[in-house]
């Protein structure tokens, strides 16, 4: 299952080579909602495998990301006891564009339509 998520950039880690064939990244989001006249915030701490680790580095810290994420978990033992480890594996990273006035389509113009009679219907049913 995927999930996403929006928000800004606040932080990227070295890669950590975990073992020869194995490597890992982490980065930081910060998500601001409103919620009953309160603006509540929350750090989001995603990893990336293998070859996703070079991804936040299109990105510069402040800038307004999505990332595209699945979540994963482990369990082990360690001392008899079982332990758990939850991950938010991102997958994707994209710019937010965010709409403004001179980034919107123009409206439609009626006058840009052809004619009735100049219209053809080249549908096959």
């Amino acid at each position: 299952m995927s999930y996403e998520i929006t928000g800004k950039l606040v932080a990227k880690f070295d890669i950590v080579q975990r073992t020869e064939n194995f490597k890992t990244r982490e980065f930081v989001i910060e998500k601001s909602e409103d919620i009953n006249g309160r603006t509540i915030t929350n750090y989001v701490k995603f990893q990336c495998v293998q070859d996703k680790t070079a991804m936040p580095d299109r990105f510069n810290l402040g800038e307004e990301v999505k990332v595209m994420f699945n979540i994963k978990g482990t369990k082990w033992m360690k001392d008899g006891r079982e332990n758990y480890i939850t991950n938010l594996d991102a997958w994707r990273m994209e710019t937010v564009k965010l709409t403004s006035d001179v980034d919107m389509p123009p409206s439609a113009n009626y006058n840009d339509m052809p004619p009735p009679g100049e219209v053809v219907d080249d549908l096959p049913f």
